[in-house]
């Protein structure tokens, strides 16, 4: 029996959720995506890449019968925001959904509500926590431990035994070498390398990664 999903945020990734559920549907029917939810107003009733915005999270308030969702926000602590709203009702379930390309070892661990892009490669003893968005042709080392809500966007590389902790956001094509920790909340560059243990909450560039400075404006 088909199982009922919706996936929450219609922005473009949630569209490449959308080809992601099709994907596997192709390798073996496993979900009936029945749309998007959202809280964009504007977006209300209009149909995006062939599945309606059907309304925003409250929709889920009424649902009789159980069902699945998945959230396809890329900023972790939004991210987080929304699950912890939508964990609280009890016929909601969270679908963890693989890309059939994605190359895994039977030994990973992976946590409900993931989403692995394709062309991903994770390797041996890999832990990945609740919530983590993994995206296209990235690769993971062995015994890496990912936690609950990380963002990794596409192309980026992560070795051996590192750690990352929650709401972290690793971008486009970045590196993290063997060994090393990334503290929770903390958000690394396009194309950054990261060397060091970074273990203070805030946004890295370059290479070798360093703190950015930022100041706030009034």
């Amino acid at each position: 029996m088909l199982k009922n999903l919706y996936i929450l945020g219609a922005g473009g990734f949630g569209r490449e959720v959308a080809w992601l559920v099709e994907r596997i549907n192709e390798k073996e029917m496993t979900w009936n995506l029945e749309g998007f939810l959202d809280d964009n107003q504007k977006i209300m009733g209009t149909w995006l890449a062939g599945y309606p915005v059907i309304g925003t999270c409250k929709f889920l308030e009424n649902c009789s019968e159980e069902t699945w969702v998945v959230c396809a926000v890329g900023c972790a602590k939004t991210r987080k925001c929304i699950i912890d709203q939508v964990k609280k009702l009890q016929r909601v379930r969270f679908a963890t959904l693989i890309d059939p390309s994605v190359l895994y070892a039977k030994e990973m661990k992976i946590g409900e509500g993931s989403i692995i892009c394709a062309k991903t490669v994770i390797t041996v003893d890999v832990e990945i926590g609740s919530h983590v968005i993994i995206n296209l042709d990235c690769t993971i080392g062995h015994d890496a431990r990912i936690e609950d809500f990380v963002t990794i966007y596409p192309g980026a590389n992560i070795s051996g035994r590192v750690f990352i902790g929650e709401c972290a956001e690793l971008g486009t094509g970045m590196q993290v070498i063997q060994g090393k920790k990334i503290c929770q909340g903390s958000r690394v560059g396009a194309g950054a390398v990261v060397v060091r243990d970074i273990v203070e909450e805030g946004t890295y560039a370059g290479v070798p990664a360093k703190r950015l400075e930022i100041k706030e404006t009034i």
